[in-house]
């Protein structure tokens, strides 16, 4: 994972710097801040595999632009980008195109193109022209791609590209399947199919489980989760959800208990200063027999024995 913001480097050096991290990580751009004196931009980058690069940034208000000049750089490949403010982009010299908030934008990087942006975060997406073009052979018949915010498959998208930014660890294997996914996802966008998107379509099930099973995870302590409210929230149906988990070998309700055992033998070995009750309520357990039967059915150990361990190795 790459870093860059405008705390990094003395004020004089700040563009420099911004436009030597985004030419070496994504593709040669021009930034001309609106307020030069108070212009701020953080960037985080991660390459997955080959070209496909997954990134987020914060800017102030600027103008952004790829310049005939910066095009000779010879890059090809798709940049697909989603801001949190509206904005309007030119591409080749043409009338500027407005682009509401959340919609998605696919441009080829050899063309030239301008963005005047207000104050936004975005995320964005390198995209390898050869595998879009075997995905999406619809992608080369046009100079852009925009995607409403509620087509069928943009929130998607959205989604797990910011998941790939969360810092999760990923082996070789990981990142290749998160590039292939992105690919897929980003063609399925561009075909515009209806929704909810079928769970064997490549890319599409292991993208939304991997959502949804980081949204569990960040909702444990909720006592009324449930497939339903995971359901609503992504905005596909509670069978569908579930298929997910069937397809992975499980059932949402296994998956559910099972990261709550684990959250609370974490805490547990982690010597959490916390009663047993405490912990088991905050993972999400409102009955502490019931949260005991089911942690030695697990571990093979009751909670107290876990703590009992943990306490002697701290001792």
């Amino acid at each position: 994972m790459l870093t860059l913001s405008n705390h990094d480097v003395p004020p004089p050096e700040q563009l420099s710097y911004l436009h030597d991290f985004v030419a070496r990580s994504v593709a040669g751009l021009q930034f001309t801040p609106i307020e030069k004196t108070r212009f701020a931009f953080e960037l985080v980058c991660r390459g997955l595999v080959g070209d496909t690069v997954v990134g987020s940034a914060r800017y102030s208000a600027t103008r952004i632009e790829r310049t005939r000049e910066l095009t000779a750089d010879g890059r090809q490949n798709y940049m697909l980008t989603l801001h949190d403010a509206d904005y309007e982009v030119s591409i080749t010299g043409g009338r500027r195109v407005g682009v509401s908030k959340g919609d998605i934008m696919i441009v080829n990087e050899s063309l030239r193109q301008s963005f005047n942006l207000p104050e936004t975060r975005l995320t964005a997406v390198v995209l390898d022209r050869r595998q879009m073009a075997e995905l999406a052979p619809a992608i080369g018949s046009r100079p852009f791609h925009h995607i409403p915010a509620a087509a069928p498959g943009a929130a998607l998208i959205a989604g797990y590209a910011r998941l790939l930014l969360d810092g999760i660890a990923l082996d070789d294997a990981g990142a290749r399947l998160a590039a292939s996914q992105l690919h897929q996802l980003a063609a399925l966008a561009i075909d515009g199919r209806d929704d909810p998107l079928p769970i064997d379509l490549p890319g599409v099930g292991g993208a939304r489980l991997a959502l949804i099973r980081t949204d569990v995870a960040r909702h444990l302590d909720d006592h009324e989760l449930d497939i339903a409210s995971v359901a609503r929230r992504h905005g596909v149906t509670p069978r569908y959800v579930q298929r997910l988990f069937e397809r992975a070998g499980t059932t949402f309700g296994e998956f559910l208990r099972n990261a709550r055992l684990d959250a609370a033998h974490a805490a547990l070995a982690a010597r959490n200063a916390a009663t047993i009750a405490t912990i088991a309520f905050d993972c999400g357990f409102g009955d502490l027999s019931h949260f005991n039967r089911t942690f030695r059915q697990r571990f093979g150990r009751t909670p107290r024995d876990v703590r009992a361990a943990a306490l002697r190795r701290m001792n």
